[in-house]
């Protein structure tokens, strides 16, 4: 009975100890006497009660490198694990240069922290080291540190710079999540990866630089980074965790140097890809609108050309096999695109969303058309499927609204989900199949359900379609034409107003400088390649004279000018003759210059594809970028 009573005693007394060895100055310490070592540590432990850690620092503190406890000299080598958790009082700490480790959360919940030195001697700064320190403000991180844990500075929301050196190696989970106040990051070159949520929820962030080393950026690394306007992808980067980017609807611009390098990163999903939010990626900063796959690429990766709505055309070469899964999701600025006869198969969810799409042709290596790949094309009209194809699934041509012709040269009838074409409205499209196939595809679904099923001769040969000529731009009596060596052909045409924008100005100089974009497509056409043109006015002076005056007067009036420039060729169309033009380069340079002669003028230079070059007519200069 007695054993009894004295066990029930001992569970009622609080399970709490002393977890220090000294107290000296108001700093508690555990002690390595063999080798005259100290580290800061807590106060206590109290396992019943939260915080577990605890200890009653408070105001400034400042941590000496050596100290005297009876009779003995030790020296300070490292802040241990919670060693300040939850000082809400503590203001400030200085650390001396023997300290080479800060222990997991070492400093966490110190919410009046607002001042801490990191020397130079740190190597590591362990995981929830300043956790939820939302009074910090500033923080640089020495040379000598390698790694930064597992969320060091998570929900350190009044921080707004961060200095990291130039020795990380890697950047922790979490590590930044939550710091909200943070503006700029700029991490070093020697870091290379980034840890899942590394920075998610840095709301304030405007811009970061990732370095060149980096290999791979994880999971949610920049989830909710409204604030991101753009952001440069290095070269090292192979692989980016789903979500790195989600929700990121501040970006503008992706910035790239190596489109192969590019071609070959693991994206994890659509919000792995800042393209995806951004809709304009830039290869060494020319945007990439006329896309050419280099050759050696042989997969298209899953995602990786999603939301780029500028893409106006695809060159996919013989090496490609695959392309991946939604890797032209939501490109709706796409108008055509040739699947060459090496691609094997084409996954979920590809082309969707590609609303501008009006013509497809898939080559006859590919052996199955998955899931959605061409879901609403809206503008699709023409399809021509290879004659190895066996298999389509689900909604692969759903929803193609416009759906007129659809070449299918598979001698054996495809397997072929009956919602294929749902709401494509194949009752009024016209279907080709080969001669010796008609009746099969007459009376198998969902091929049955075309209003019209007509045979073709021969089998396995894709039929040639023909492109659309070049449109010309040219703007008389105040309207702008276009004109196409094809045809009975559409125009699709984008207009830009440079002066289309908010203004917070008393007085405002209007540019006047229109940027015209336009296409041409027909029905069982290939689309044109697009022509470009800027409309600007400037000012020429006229002689003025009449019948009853024998003096004369200068006049000056604002006219129209056309400005063009393909494959280095600067084309300047005018009303008035004798109207010099002057070409420069951003540099400064003089490319050349001609004279307006029966209404034109044209200067060769060595301008290549995507280039700026400065165009000088009469009082006006505009900026133009080669065709590409």
């Amino acid at each position: 009975m007695k054993k009894f009573i004295l066990s029930t005693l001992l569970l009622a007394l609080p399970l709490f100890a002393s977890a220090y060895d000294c107290q000296v100055d108001g700093i508690y310490y555990n002690l390595i006497p063999k080798g005259n070592v100290a580290k800061v540590t807590y106060q206590r432990y109290d396992a019943q009660n939260s915080p577990y850690y605890f200890s009653d620092y408070s105001g400034l503190v400042v941590i000496p490198e050596k100290f005297t406890y009876e009779g003995m000299e030790y020296t300070v080598t490292s802040i241990e694990e919670y060693a300040f958790r939850g000082c809400t009082s503590l203001t400030s700490v200085t650390i001396p240069n023997s300290v080479t480790s800060i222990g997991d959360g070492a400093f966490s919940k110190c919410s009046g922290l607002t001042s801490v030195t990191i020397p130079s001697s740190v190597t590591s700064i362990g995981g929830s080291a300043f956790e939820n320190c939302s009074g910090l403000t500033s923080v640089a991180i020495p040379n000598s540190v390698i790694s930064i844990g597992g969320g060091t500075f998570y929900g350190c929301t009044g921080l707004t710079s961060v200095i990291i050196g130039n020795s990380v190696t890697s950047i922790g989970n979490a590590a930044f999540r939550n710091c909200s106040g943070l503006t700029t990051v700029n991490i070093p070159n020697s870091v290379t990866s980034i840890g899942f949520e590394a920075f998610r929820n840095c709301s304030g962030l405007t811009f970061v630089l990732i370095g060149n080393s980096v290999t791979s950026i994880g999971y949610n690394a920049f989830f909710d980074c409204r604030g991101l306007t753009s952001v440069t992808i290095p070269n090292s980067v192979t692989s980016i965790g789903y979500g790195a980017f989600r929700n990121c609807d501040g970006l503008t611009s992706v910035f790239i140097s190596d489109l192969s390098k590019w071609c070959n990163i693991d994206f994890g999903d659509s919000g792995s890809n800042p393209v995806y939010y951004a809709h304009h990626l830039y290869l060494n900063n020319n945007e990439i609108t006329n896309l050419k796959i280099p050759n050696g690429i042989t997969t298209l990766k899953d995602n990786v050309f999603c939301g780029c709505i500028n893409l106006t055309s695809v060159t996919i070469p013989n090496s490609v096999t695959s392309i991946g899964q939604g890797a032209f999701y939501d490109c709706s600025g796409l108008t055509s695109v040739t699947i060459p006869n090496s691609v094997t198969s084409i996954e979920y969810v590809a082309f969707y969303g590609c609303s501008g799409l009006t013509s497809v042709t898939i080559g006859n290596s590919v052996t199955f058309v998955g899931q959605q790949v061409f879901f609403r094309c809206s503008s699709l009209k023409n399809v021509t499927i290879g004659s190895s194809v066996r298999n389509i699934y689900s909604q692969a041509f759903a929803e193609c609204t416009k759906l007129e012709e659809v070449y299918c040269l598979a001698e054996e009838v495809p397997s072929t989900s009956t919602v294929a074409f749902d709401k494509s409205y194949p009752e009024f499209t016209t279907l080709y199949v080969p001669a010796a196939s008609l009746n099969d595809y007459k009376t198998t679904e969902p091929w049955s359900m075309f209003g019209t099923i007509k045979a073709i001769s021969g089998s396995g040969t894709i039929p040639e379609i023909n492109k659309c000529a070049t449109p010309s731009i040219s703007y008389s009596d105040k309207q702008l034409n276009f004109s196409c060596e094809t045809d009975g052909v559409e125009y699709v045409s984008e207009i830009k107003i440079s002066d289309a924008q908010k203004f917070y100005d008393s007085s405002i100089n209007l540019a006047a400088t229109y940027e015209i974009s336009v296409y041409a497509t027909k029905t069982g056409y290939e689309n044109s390649d697009i022509a470009t043109a800027t409309l600007v006015w400037t000012n020429a002076t006229f002689t003025e004279t009449t019948e009853t005056s024998t003096s004369a007067k200068a006049v000056t009036e604002s006219i129209p000018v056309l400005i063009s420039a393909n494959e280095g060729i600067i084309t300047v169309k005018s009303e008035v003759d004798g109207q010099k033009v002057e070409a420069y380069g951003v540099n400064g340079q003089a490319l050349g210059s001609a004279t307006v002669q029966n209404g034109q003028a044209t200067i060769s230079t060595p301008m290549q594809r995507g280039e700026i070059v400065i165009v000088k007519v009469g009082n006006r200069s505009v900026k133009i970028k080669a065709h590409p």
